[in-house]
C-alpha cells in the first residue's frame, strides 16, 4: 500500500509563504510525476501543479509564477512552494502521485490546510 502525507499548511497573511510537503511512502519504486491539487468549500477538487520525470512542470492559470512544484527523488517527496498567497487561495491541498493519463493513482491522504487570511 502506498500512503501519501501531506504537510506544511497553516495560517498566513495574504503574500505570505508556504511550503507545503507531500511524504510518499510504501510500495512505490519511483515517483514519476506527482500532483499538488486543492479543493476549497463547495469546490471540486483541482489540479494547481503537476510535475513529470523530466521535471517538466505545469501550473493552474490561477498560481502560475506564484507556486512552484518539485520533487526529491531519493526522499520519495513532492514539495510546493507558495508565495504570494491570497486569500483564494485558501483550500485542503492534497497531492498524489499520476499515471500517463494525468490521473492520481493513489487514495487520497488527508491533506493539509491552507488558511490564507488577515
Amino acid at each position: 500500500q502506498v500512503q501519501l502525507v501531506e504537510s506544511g499548511g497553516g495560517l498566513v497573511q495574504p503574500g505570505g509563504s508556504l511550503r507545503l510537503s507531500c511524504a510518499v511512502s510504501g510500495s512505490i519504486f519511483n515517483i514519476y510525476a506527482a500532483g499538488w491539487y486543492r479543493q476549497a468549500p463547495g469546490k471540486q477538487r483541482e489540479l494547481v501543479a503537476s510535475i513529470l520525470g523530466d521535471d517538466m512542470t505545469n501550473y493552474a492559470d490561477s498560481v502560475k509564477g506564484r507556486f512552484a512544484i518539485s520533487r526529491d527523488y531519493a526522499k520519495k517527496a513532492v514539495y510546493l512552494q507558495m508565495n504570494s498567497l491570497k486569500p483564494e487561495d485558501t483550500a485542503v491541498y492534497y497531492c498524489n502521485v499520476r499515471n500517463v493519463d494525468g490521473l492520481p493513482i493513489y487514495d487520497w491522504g488527508q491533506g493539509t490546510q491552507v488558511t490564507v487570511s488577515s
